[in-house]
């Protein structure tokens, strides 16, 4: 591999003090794993005898650097099967390094089938049966805020062209009544960011990483992110999984329409097109669920 596609030697340094020992050898992560675009991420080795591997992502910024240590935080005081094995972490303050089992080898999902989809519900079940720790703590949520910043300024939204102008004033308001009553608050360990980019299938179990938004809530919220994902990459519709939940199905469609139209996050740039395609199938979603006409797409969505 060409020297220039390894991390600079400061970054070496600190992967070194992470892990215990000096890898010889680094590959980009898969970028579609993780949608941070400024936290540099690598399969580390070693080779020889005992050959050994690892993934490290480095916090290369600000957010992500904070998103770092939260993360560490998580994997230092939760525990469960559904956790990657934590190999090391180093922090010196500026980019703090965290070095995780190398999961190449696992499934990373799509395509969806209906052993991998109950593996994710396995794994999403047994957190929330997991005793949460003490740092983490309920976030108060305005449910309806989303629905009322798009019915305050509905451009960048009509303008991703996931429904007409008409369809949107006749449906915001049961929209913003629905997500406003949706039952968020609970005091269950939530991941918060389940899909496919941040869980892989191996023996049959589902392992789940990237945990810096987990927080204390209702557990249904993180079948009810995951499920707009798992349907654009093919998986059943929401309902199929989550059959009674109109109030989450509004409050996810406006988290996602509210978000997909913003410009994009320089330190996660990939999170617009995802977010678009979460919209996409959270807005139908919702409309079923509250019994509203089906919002015709005005143009094809692009991302």
């Amino acid at each position: 591999m060409s020297a220039t596609a390894w991390p600079p030697p400061d970054d070496i340094d600190r992967i070194e003090r992470a892990l215990g020992w000096r890898p010889t050898s680094f590959h980009p992560a898969a970028p579609e794993r993780g949608l941070s675009g400024t936290a540099a991420r690598w399969i580390a080795g070693e080779a020889g005898d005992g050959s050994r591997s690892a993934f490290v992502k480095i916090g290369a910024t600000g957010l992500t650097a904070d998103w770092t240590r939260r993360e560490y935080r998580n994997y230092q005081t939760i525990r469960g099967w559904f956790l990657p094995e934590i190999l090391g972490f180093d922090d010196d303050g500026t980019r703090p390094v965290l070095a995780l089992e190398d999961l190449s080898d696992a499934d990373w999902p799509p395509p969806w089938s209906d052993d991998r989809v109950v593996a994710v519900l396995d794994a999403v079940r047994a957190i929330h049966e997991t005793e949460p720790p003490a740092h983490l703590e309920w976030e108060e949520e305005d449910g309806e805020a989303d629905w009322r910043a798009i019915a305050g300024d509905p451009a960048a939204f009509l303008a991703l062209g996931l429904c007409a102008a008409d369809w949107l004033t006749g449906a915001l308001p049961q929209m913003r009544v629905a997500a406003g009553a949706a039952p968020l608050a609970g005091d269950a360990l939530v991941h918060l960011d389940i899909r496919s980019d941040n869980l892989c299938i191996r023996d049959g179990r589902a392992t789940v990483i990237d945990w810096n938004h987990a927080r204390l809530a209702n557990p249904d919220l993180d079948i009810a992110f995951w499920l707009p994902s798992l349907r654009a990459e093919g998986g059943p519709p929401p309902e199929a999984i989550l059959p009674d939940g109109p109030g989450l199905a509004a409050w996810v469609a406006g988290f996602f329409c509210a978000r997909a139209g913003q410009p994009p996050i320089a330190d996660a740039p990939h999170v617009r097109t995802l977010q678009l395609r979460q919209a996409a199938t959270a807005l139908p979603w919702a409309a079923r669920a509250l019994g509203l006409p089906a919002p015709s797409p005005v143009q094809s969505p692009s991302g």
